[in-house]
């Protein structure tokens, strides 16, 4: 079945046609690494990882890079207020982002560039920018020259002036026009900077991720992606210097933008003291629960985070759990899991989740009611198109949330109250309940024999 997504360049959903079937390219705008994210900044990650789960079932090849950035005025300042070298800071939550994408079952890209490996290939794209008349060098500057691009603005769907109006736009005397943005810039001493025709400096935000996506991708890539924060002044300024830089040809043939998340209704930021970070929601709830959540709405709509919705999440996943573990004992037909066509459907169409995720809850009703080798593999197949159902189902009832569970414990005292119910000693096997209850253990006698959770606070 095709694949259709919504494109933000024309305004509308169109049938997905790479430019080479055979390699399909998609580029991510990656973190700026001086903290740990905030969720907000997961969202794009989770939903354009299930994107490259449904491309690589429709083509032989997909080369999905997400960059990090590691040269910024925020990263300096770090770097400067603890007194260490800005790849102290950088390398320290690269990592961390590494580890919290993981964490949220999100497949690590295929390129993972780094903006300071590419300095040569930046700094040679702002060379050809000046030669093409699109920029110029001014008092250590060097400045994209909006007033060379007519189009600009045709993305975000402005003309220049609302653009300016609408942005904060740095105002200096070396600029040519207001809307001017600025390519490379000089470093002083207690700055990072390389050497460049214009001075020691380091690059401007935008022209990196123009760099590196050339360097790995092409000069014409098939989609990129990103939050609708990046609409404007990021991906316009992309868009303009790309194009201008390869004579005229396309950048990016789809723009895809995931809307942005608020929490309990309110815009998640430091002043209000909502924002929270990826690193300390996974100690805090199960990593899949957030999956899931981030899910949950259309990919281009705001989401709202708040407790009760991650409870929900919770809820829903201990269902298809529970069908899972009720299956245990049922073994997978042979060969690779089905992709079920309802819930691939869902994903054809612009990535619609939520849909995609009331099919998954049809296929764990069947599968409750069949029982079948077929139907457990319907529902695995699904989930694995979600990034979900990813674990073993004894794993996910035993999670430990915020403190680890003694496994070994708690299973040493189901055995002695195996024994203690079969010497008819009641007495002993309520008080072992009772204990595992104080561990915050609960547990459930079935024909299989007894089975133990964690009890939901």
């Amino acid at each position: 079945m095709p694949i259709s997504l919504y494109n933000s360049l024309t305004r509308r959903t169109e049938i997905f046609e790479p430019l080479d079937p055979q390699r399909v390219t998609m580029y991510l705008c990656g973190p700026t690494v001086y903290n740990y994210v905030h969720i907000g900044n997961a969202r794009g990650p989770v939903v354009f990882d299930v994107l490259t789960r449904l491309l690589r079932r429709h083509y032989p090849r997909v080369v999905y890079a997400r960059n990090i950035t590691d040269v910024d005025d925020k990263i300096n300042a770090a770097a400067q207020a603890q007194g260490v070298e800005i790849s102290t800071i950088t390398g320290k939550f690269a990592q961390a982002y590494r580890e919290d994408m993981a964490g949220l079952g999100i497949a690590p890209p295929d390129i993972e560039p780094h903006a300071t490996a590419h300095i040569g290939q930046i700094v040679s794209m702002i060379e050809e920018l000046i030669a093409g008349g699109h920029a110029y060098a001014a008092e250590g500057h060097v400045l994209f020259d909006v007033s060379s691009y007519p189009a600009y603005g045709a993305l975000s769907g402005r003309d220049t002036e609302e653009l300016i109006a609408g942005a904060r736009v740095e105002v200096a005397p070396y600029k040519k026009n207001p809307a001017d943005f600025v390519l490379w810039k000089p470093s002083t001493p207690e700055l990072p900077g390389w050497n460049s025709p214009w001075g020691i400096g380091r690059p401007g935000w935008h022209i990196e991720c123009s760099a590196m996506s050339a360097a790995h991708l092409g000069e014409t890539i098939d989609i990129h992606a990103g939050g609708v924060d990046l609409l404007f002044p990021h991906h316009e300024n992309e868009v303009a210097q790309s194009t201008c830089a390869h004579g005229g040809k396309v950048f990016a043939r789809w723009w895809m933008h995931n809307g942005m998340l608020t929490f309990d209704g309110r815009k998640m930021s430091k002043s209000l003291g909502n924002v929270l970070l990826v690193h300390e929601l996974l100690k805090l709830h199960p990593p899949e629960a957030l999956r899931l959540l981030l899910l949950r709405g259309h990919y281009r709509q705001p989401l709202d985070w708040s407790d009760n919705a991650i409870a929900q999440a919770i809820s829903t996943l201990d269902g298809w759990y529970r069908v899972l573990r009720d299956l245990g004992d049922v073994s997978l037909p042979a060969g690779t899991l089905p992709a079920p066509p309802r819930v691939e459907a869902a994903l054809c169409d612009d990535l619609n989740t939520p849909q995609a995720l009331a099919e998954l809850a049809v296929l764990a009703d069947a599968a409750r009611q069949a029982g079948t080798a077929e139907a457990k593999a319907a529902l695995l197949g699904g989930g694995a198109l979600l990034g979900l159902l990813q674990q073993d189902a004894e794993a996910w009832f035993k999670r430990g949330g915020e403190q680890a569970v003694d496994a070994v414990r708690v299973d040493a005292l189901l055995e002695e109250r195996r024994h203690a119910r079969a010497a008819r000693d009641f007495k002993r096997a309520d008080a072992i309940r009772d204990e595992l209850a104080a561990m915050n253990i609960e547990i459930e006698d079935g024909a299989q024999g007894t089975r133990w959770s964690v009890i939901k606070n």
